[in-house]
C-alpha cells in the first residue's frame, strides 16, 4: 500500500508540474503572437511622450508579468479545476486573447486609437479576472495586481501616443 500511495503522490506531482507547464505554454503563446508584430527596428511612425520608458524595459517587465499570470491561472486550476473555476479561467483566456490582439493592432496596423480600445477592453477583462481569481485563491488574485497596474500605465501611454501621433 505504501508503494501505491507513493505512486499517487508522484502522479499528483507530475500532474501539477504538467499543469503549470501547460499554463505557462498557453500564456506565453499570447506573448509569441504579439512578438510576431513587435517592432524590431525604429518606430518612427508614432510620437512617444517624454515619460515613456526606454524600449529595453518592456521585455523584462512582460516576461515577469506573463510568468505571474500563468502561475495565477495554475493556482486557480490546481485548487478548483476547470469545472469549478470555469468563469475565472474563461475570463483569463479572454484577457489573453485581448492581450495578444493589442500588439498587432498597435504595431501591425499602426492604429493607436483602435489599440486603445483594445487595451481598455483588456483592462476590464483583467479586472474581472483579478476579482474572480481572488475568490478562488488570494495568491492568484494578488499575482494579477502588478499586471493590472502595468496595463493601466500602458493604457495611459497608448492614449498619449494616440493623441500625439498625427493620423497616417
Amino acid at each position: 500500500m505504501r508503494k501505491t500511495s507513493g505512486n499517487r503522490e508522484a502522479f499528483g506531482t507530475a500532474r501539477q508540474v504538467g499543469g503549470l507547464l501547460a499554463w505557462l505554454l498557453v500564456t506565453f503563446s499570447a506573448a509569441a503572437i504579439g512578438g510576431i508584430f513587435s517592432p524590431g527596428g525604429p518606430h518612427d511612425w508614432y510620437t512617444s511622450p517624454s515619460w515613456a520608458p526606454p524600449d529595453w524595459v518592456f521585455g523584462p517587465v512582460w516576461t515577469a508579468l506573463y510568468t505571474m499570470m500563468a502561475v495565477a491561472a495554475w493556482l486557480v486550476w490546481r485548487r478548483r479545476g476547470f469545472s469549478a473555476a470555469r468563469a475565472a479561467l474563461g475570463v483569463y483566456i479572454l484577457q489573453l486573447a485581448l492581450n495578444a490582439a493589442w500588439t498587432p493592432v498597435f504595431f501591425g496596423l499602426r492604429m493607436p486609437g483602435a489599440a486603445f480600445v483594445v487595451i481598455v477592453a483588456l483592462w476590464v477583462a483583467i479586472a474581472a479576472a483579478t476579482v474572480l481569481f481572488w475568490k478562488h485563491s488570494r495568491a492568484a488574485g494578488a499575482l494579477f495586481v502588478p499586471y493590472i497596474a502595468w496595463v493601466s500605465f500602458a493604457g495611459a501611454l497608448n492614449f498619449s501616443i494616440w493623441r500625439l501621433t498625427p493620423p497616417v
